[in-house]
């Protein structure tokens, strides 16, 4: 006649039984305890994480795969990084510890690493406590590589396996987590920090309940040490975060979880979660536990693209994020704060309906407003006539057509803005580049013009010269000025032409 089954054995087979058959279960690490404390009220997580269940298979088998997760690259960095650390006996991480967690203490020199292989997560878990308590007796720097430590989780037992646990000569147990994420100038990433302390938090209530077993129990320090890669390198660095805010917290919201057999007990015959179900029969059995959606759940749980979908579905209200359920009140779906807030349904009497009503006048009020200003600041435009192409009437009496000559002797209007202003020369000045004729009264002749011979000179143009005289009329220098002999130069007699030469002046036109 077989046994009957303990309490503890009922509740692993029925746990069995929702994996489905040869499914083995997923162990529950840190980051996932982290996420389950930090949404308590989901049922369908506490469940699914106590059962074991895959729910990144289970979301691909729901027809809606997640994308959380950690990259094969992000594994193997991480990996090599951890390995650096913890090369040569952990010298360089107990040094680590030394520095930025105890100075008073001796300086660690070959610490002790001791053997935590066993058989199976319960046999490893009791091979590290016993660890534990031989290196608080020895009174030396102790470093446990990956040690197991078991933490009940809505009845059901988690088992976790910290980076590094280091004992203190004087038998204090530090928490050491590893990340890969860099620190660079002695800081990092608010929000991986954040991360890596709920984690650690999780690891130092596991450990908490292993010293509460000895006599005397020893300390376990909330300061942890988060180890990282200095800058853009690969060298080791480390810091001290305080995780008491974090551990609080955790033991708060693990201390509200439901028990796992409670959830099953009311989970209809035959429940199973295997992936290898036909997806209807998976969605009826997702959907027969209650899950509790908040958009936190993207960055954390495997099933919320499909949490998501059926939360929007149904129009509840924590889709759009805890904060705003949370002053809501009773109102849980959109369609009810909606009814509420135009007065079709709702106390009055109730401070949610209150405010959404008098916010329902306020956007009215100023919907109105706005649009009455609108219309008192609208500028009146006027109705241009039909464009037409303009002509020559178009233009002001007594102005010339742009492009027309001007006749000659007429005095030049103003001409239009755009137009050609025609070169009409002032009386006596001839035009730029033309020859100045022989004339009885000499003019000014335009700038650039050349002077020819006339009867009576006139004004030299400025710029030009005679030769041998500068403009300005004072002799250069080493030019003698106009009737002063050159020392040492005979007298010139009075130039005589050649014969068949002219010199123009019977013609009266210098060619």
């Amino acid at each position: 006649m077989p046994l009957p089954r303990t309490r503890g054995t009922a509740l692993r087979q029925q746990l069995a039984e929702l994996r489905g058959p040869d499914v083995a279960p997923k162990a529950l690490d840190a980051r996932a305890l982290a996420a389950l404390a930090a949404n308590p009220g989901c049922d369908r997580r506490a469940l699914l994480d106590g059962a074991g269940v895959d729910k990144a298979k289970l979301a691909s088998a729901l027809g809606a795969p997640s994308a959380f997760g950690m990259s094969q690259f992000a594994f193997m960095r991480g990996n090599a990084f951890e390995a650096r650390v913890k090369a040569d006996g952990g010298a360089e991480l107990l040094r680590l510890v030394h520095e930025k967690l105890d100075p008073g203490a001796e300086p660690p020199g070959a610490g002790a690493v001791p053997d935590l292989s066993a058989i199976g997560p319960e046999g490893r878990a009791a091979r590290t406590a016993l660890a534990l308590r031989e290196a608080t007796e020895a009174g030396v720097w102790t470093l446990l590589d990956h040690p197991m430590l078991a933490l009940d989780v809505a009845g059901s037992a988690a088992f976790l396996e910290p980076d590094a646990v280091v004992v203190h000569p004087d038998g204090g147990w530090t928490v050491v987590e590893i990340k890969s994420f860099p620190m660079l100038d002695g800081s990092a990433d608010p929000a991986k920090v954040g991360a890596a302390a709920r984690q650690s938090a999780v690891y130092v209530l596991a450990l908490e309940e292993v010293a509460a077993r000895l006599d005397p129990a020893p300390e376990v320090r909330h300061r942890v040490l988060l180890v990282c890669p200095k800058d853009f390198s690969n060298l080791p660095t480390a810091s001290a975060v305080d995780v008491r805010k974090q551990r609080a917290v955790t033991r708060r919201q693990l201390a509200r979880l439901t028990r796992v057999e409670d959830i099953a007990a009311a989970l209809p015959e035959g429940s199973c979660f295997s992936p290898a179900l036909p997806a209807e029969e998976l969605i009826t059995a997702v959907e027969a536990v209650p899950a509790t959606y908040a958009p936190e759940c993207l960055s954390a749980c495997e099933l919320a693209f499909h949490c998501r979908a059926r939360s929007r579905a149904r129009g509840a209200v924590t889709s759009m994020g805890r904060s705003l359920r949370a002053e809501l009140g009773g109102l849980a779906t959109v369609t009810d704060v909606l009814a509420a807030a135009h007065g079709e349904a709702g106390d009055p009497a109730d401070p949610a309906v209150a405010a959404l009503r008098r916010a329902t006048l306020l956007r009215a009020e100023a919907l109105r407003g706005t649009a009455a200003g609108a219309r008192a600041d609208q500028p009146r435009v006027p109705v241009a006539p039909a464009a037409r192409t303009r002509g020559p009437e178009d233009l002001a009496p007594g102005l010339p057509t742009p492009g027309a000559p001007v006749p000659e002797g007429a005095a030049p209007e103003t001409p239009l803005p755009g137009a050609a202003r025609p070169e009409v020369p002032s009386p006596g000045l001839p035009a730029p580049g033309a020859a100045v004729l022989k004339a009885d009264a000499p003019g000014t002749p335009l700038p650039g013009a050349a002077v020819l011979e006339t009867d009576a000179p006139g004004a030299p143009v400025p710029g030009a010269s005679e030769p041998g005289i500068p403009s300005s009329g004072v002799p250069g220098p080493g030019v003698s000025a106009p009737g002063t002999p050159v020392p040492g130069a005979s007298a010139p007699e009075d130039p005589v032409p050649a014969p068949g030469a002219s010199d123009g002046r019977e013609a009266g036109v210098c060619l």
